[in-house]
C-alpha cells in the first residue's frame, strides 16, 4: 500500500522536475539567442523597440519560471508532506502489528484457558452420577441412624422413669438424714450453750464475787431449807445497784499521770499565752508608731503637695487660687481628698462645679504637683489638652517644658493638637502607606530645627 502511494507522488515530482529544467533551458537558449541577435544588430530605434520586446518577453519568460518555481517548491512541500504521512504511515502499520502480536499472544492465552474450562466442565459432568450414588447412600445411612435413634430414645426413656423412682428415694433418704443432722446439732448447740452458760457464770461469780459457786449461798445467807428469794424482786435490786456502781464511774489507774501531763501543758501553754500577749503588745506598739510616722510623713507630704498644687494651679490659669482638703482632720491615714479651686473670675468651689476645660487643666496641676514632691521617671499624657482652648495649652506646654529641662522626668504625650505638637522634641506617627500596611514615623523637631537655622542666617545675609 505504501508503495502505490508512493509511485504517483514520485512521478510528479519527476515529471515536475524535468518540466521546469526543460522550461528553464529553453529559457537560457533564448536568453543566449536574443543576446546574440542583439549584439549582432546596429544601433536604432529599431533595435530598441526590438530589445523592448525581447526584455518584456524575457520578463514574461522571468514570470513564467517564477510560477513553475513556485510549483516546483509547492510539489516539493506536498512530496515531503506526503513523505511524513508515510513515515506516520509506517509507524502505524508498526504500531498494527504489534497489536496482532499482542492479539495472537491473547488469543492463544485464550484457547488454553478455553481447554481448561472444556476439561473441567468434563470432570463437572460426572459429578451428577457420583453425588446421586453418594445420596442414596446416606440417606440409608440416615434411615438406620434414625431406627437406631428410635431404639435410644425408648431406652432413654425407661432410664429416666427409673432415675426418677430413685431421685424420690434419695431425695427421701437426704431429707430424713438432714432432720436427724439438724437434731443433733440443735442438741450438741444446746448443750454447748448451757456449758458456755455455765462457765459465764463461774468466770461472772469468780470476777464480782471471788468465790467458788457452791460458797455463793452462804455469801447471799441462803440455806438449803429457806425458800429462794423473788426472782424480780432480786433482778430490779441487782439493776439499782449497778446503776448506783456505774454512777461513781470506773476507777482511773492513769490519774496521778495524766494530771502531771495536764500541768506541764498548762505551763507550757501559760508560757505561750504570755509571749504572745509580748508579741502582740510588741506589734501594736510597732503599728502604733508606723502610724504616726505615717500620719506625720503624709500630713508633711501633704502640706508639699498643696504647695506645690496653689503654685501649678495660679500658673495654669493664669490667677485663681486652689487648695487641698483632708475630709478626716482627726485621722489622716482615713481621711478622703477634696480639692476645691477658684479660677480668675469665680468663686471657690468643689472640682465637681468646674467645667470639663477646668476640671482637666485643675487635674493636671494636681498630677504635676505629685510629680515635683516625688519625681517619677516617665510621664504619660493622654489626650490631657483635648478639652483646653489655646491659651490654656500654652500655658500647659510652657510647664511642660519647664518639668522636662529639670532633667527629672520625662513626658510622653498623646495628642492632636497642633500647638502641642508644635513644642515637643520628638514626634511620633503612624501611617498607613497602603491598604493594611501601617508604618511608624518619627520626626525630631530639634535637629530639623538646628538644620533649618543656618539657611535662615544665610537667607538673612
Amino acid at each position: 500500500m505504501l508503495d502505490v502511494l508512493l509511485i504517483p507522488v514520485l512521478i510528479l515530482a519527476a515529471l515536475g522536475c524535468l518540466y521546469l529544467a526543460a522550461d528553464r533551458a529553453d529559457s537560457m537558449r533564448e536568453r543566449e539567442e536574443v543576446a546574440a541577435e542583439i549584439a549582432a544588430l546596429p544601433d536604432g530605434e529599431d533595435q530598441r523597440r526590438a530589445v523592448g520586446e525581447i526584455r518584456s518577453a524575457l520578463a514574461e519568460a522571468r514570470s513564467g519560471l517564477g510560477a513553475r518555481q513556485s510549483a516546483l517548491e509547492r510539489l516539493q512541500r506536498e512530496a515531503g508532506g506526503r513523505r511524513g504521512r508515510l513515515r506516520a504511515i509506517e509507524s502505524e502499520v508498526q504500531g498494527w502489528d504489534s497489536r496482532a502480536r499482542g492479539s495472537a499472544d491473547r488469543l492463544a492465552e485464550l484457547e488454553a484457558r478455553l481447554e481448561e474450562n472444556r476439561a473441567t466442565l468434563l470432570e463437572l459432568d460426572a459429578r451428577p452420577a457420583e453425588i446421586a450414588a453418594r445420596r442414596e447412600t446416606l440417606i440409608g445411612q440416615i434411615d438406620e441412624a434414625e431406627r437406631r435413634r428410635r431404639m435410644a430414645a425408648d431406652a432413654l426413656a425407661v432410664g429416666e422413669q427409673r432415675q426418677e423412682a430413685a431421685d424420690r428415694a434419695l431425695r427421701a433418704a437426704e431429707s430424713a438424714l438432714a432432720e436427724a443432722r439438724e437434731t443433733r446439732v440443735r442438741g450438741e448447740a444446746a448443750v454447748v450453750a448451757a456449758q458456755t452458760a455455765v462457765e459465764g457464770l463461774r468466770t461472772r461469780i469468780a470476777e464480782r464475787l471471788d468465790c467458788a459457786p457452791e460458797a455463793v449461798a452462804g455469801l447471799a445467807g441462803l440455806t438449803p431449807e429457806a425458800p429462794l428469794p423473788d426472782q424480780e424482786d432480786t433482778a430490779r435490786r441487782l439493776d439499782r445497784l449497778n446503776r448506783e456502781r456505774e454512777g461513781m464511774g470506773p476507777v482511773n489507774l492513769r490519774a496521778e499521770v495524766e494530771i502531771v501531763e495536764i500541768e506541764s501543758q498548762h505551763t507550757r501553754l501559760s508560757a505561750e499565752k504570755e509571749d504572745l500577749t509580748a508579741a502582740i503588745a510588741k506589734l501594736r506598739q510597732g503599728i502604733n508608731s508606723l502610724n504616726r510616722e505615717a500620719r506625720e510623713r503624709l500630713v508633711a507630704s501633704f502640706d508639699i503637695v498643696d504647695g506645690h498644687f496653689r503654685t501649678l494651679f495660679t500658673r495654669l490659669f493664669g490667677g485663681g487660687k486652689a487648695q487641698l482638703s483632708l475630709t478626716d482632720t482627726e485621722d489622716p491615714l482615713e481621711a478622703g481628698l477634696e480639692i476645691f479651686a477658684s479660677p480668675p473670675g469665680k468663686k471657690l468651689q468643689h472640682l465637681s462645679l468646674l467645667s470639663g476645660g477646668e476640671q482637666a487643666l485643675t487635674a493636671s496641676a494636681l498630677i504635676f504637683a505629685v510629680f515635683l514632691t516625688n519625681p517619677a521617671p516617665i510621664c504619660v499624657l493622654d489626650e490631657v489638652d483635648a478639652p483646653l482652648d489655646d491659651a490654656n495649652v500654652d500655658r500647659l506646654c510652657t510647664l511642660l517644658v519647664e518639668l522636662a529641662e529639670g532633667g527629672r522626668t520625662r513626658f510622653l504625650i498623646i495628642t492632636h493638637h497642633r500647638m502641642t505638637m508644635a513644642r515637643v522634641n520628638r514626634l511620633y506617627g503612624v501611617t498607613m502607606i497602603e491598604r493594611g500596611v501601617s508604618q511608624l514615623v518619627s520626626v525630631d523637631l530639634e535637629q530639623a530645627i538646628r538644620h533649618a537655622q543656618p539657611h535662615q542666617q544665610e537667607l538673612a545675609i
